[in-house]
């Protein structure tokens, strides 16, 4: 009896660590955030290089600026997100901080030109709308 108790100790534990690691390591979804738009060109609203590699970019490419949580330190430059509007989605790549000790808001993706149009948000929204996002 006792050995057979072990084992259903030992297989019941293993099932707890496996679900537990898989939780930790598992990517955020469908968060909701706030979409403004950025300008990541020289002389733009940005103002500044990227953080990610000090360079400007072009609106015409679909990139975001996360709010300093989300940025978390430069550990998703370089990513791609998945960012989804009503019943359509793209994907951008995380090049920028939105610094929240700067004033930036703690849900903001703060989107390139391209992103927007990608999104097909109406014009009458263009500057500020609700979306969600995830890790791509």
């Amino acid at each position: 009896m006792k050995q057979s108790s072990t084992i259903v100790f030992l297989v019941l534990f293993s099932v707890f660590v496996t679900l537990f690691i898989s939780c930790i390591s598992a990517q955020p979804s469908n968060i909701a955030a706030t979409m403004t738009i950025n300008s990541f060109e020289k002389g733009g609203s940005g103002g500044d290089p990227s953080e990610c590699d000090g360079k400007y970019h072009s609106n015409e490419t679909p990139i975001v600026a996360l709010s300093s949580q989300w940025y978390d330190h430069g550990k998703r430059c370089f990513k791609y997100i998945n960012i989804y509007y009503k019943d359509k989605s793209t994907q951008a790549m995380v090049v920028d901080e939105c610094d929240s000790s700067k004033g930036c808001a703690n849900d903001i993706v703060d989107a390139s030109k391209a992103v927007w149009k990608a999104l097909a948000v109406p014009g009458s929204e263009w500057g500020e709308t609700k979306v969600t996002w995830s890790d791509a």
